[in-house]
């Protein structure tokens, strides 16, 4: 995609700092991180995210995602990692490439995450379940 900032940082238009990168991956530095040590795991192939992803490129993703993780952790020296991967400008994607976000947390940053909860009134769980899994 020719106005795609991920493709044009896995083409090397744009510099990135690189930490890790394999056949179907590469693992960068996110210019905005949520924290020190915030990496952003690439697909080297163009999809929009993961709804359109083929299940052979997300079969590979986890296990990259959990080197990237164990490092960068191990690096930081933080309490956890969240990993975190939006689908679509509602969910708060904002570039339309697959990628995935490894962010290190430690137990006083401050940063709010999950967000607010909501819930289901009785029996509304159980119907949506019950739809959802028809769409299977």
């Amino acid at each position: 995609m020719d106005n795609c900032v991920f493709c044009k940082i896995l083409k090397n238009e744009i510099p990135s700092a690189t930490v890790y990168e394999d056949n179907k991956f590469r693992a960068i530095m996110d210019i905005g991180p949520v924290a020190k040590g915030h990496v952003i795991l690439l697909a080297k192939e163009h999809t929009a995210n993961l709804l359109e992803a083929e299940d052979e490129l997300l079969s590979a993703a986890l296990p990259a995602v959990k080197k990237v993780a164990n490092a960068v952790k191990k690096t930081v020296g933080c309490d956890g990692i969240n990993v975190l991967q939006n689908n679509g400008e509602a969910a708060g994607q904002t570039v339309f490439h697959l990628h995935i976000h490894v962010i290190p947390r430690t137990n006083e940053d401050g940063v709010k995450l999950p967000p607010q909860k909501a819930s289901y009134a009785e029996g509304e769980a159980a119907e949506l379940a019950r739809r959802i899994a028809e769409n299977l």
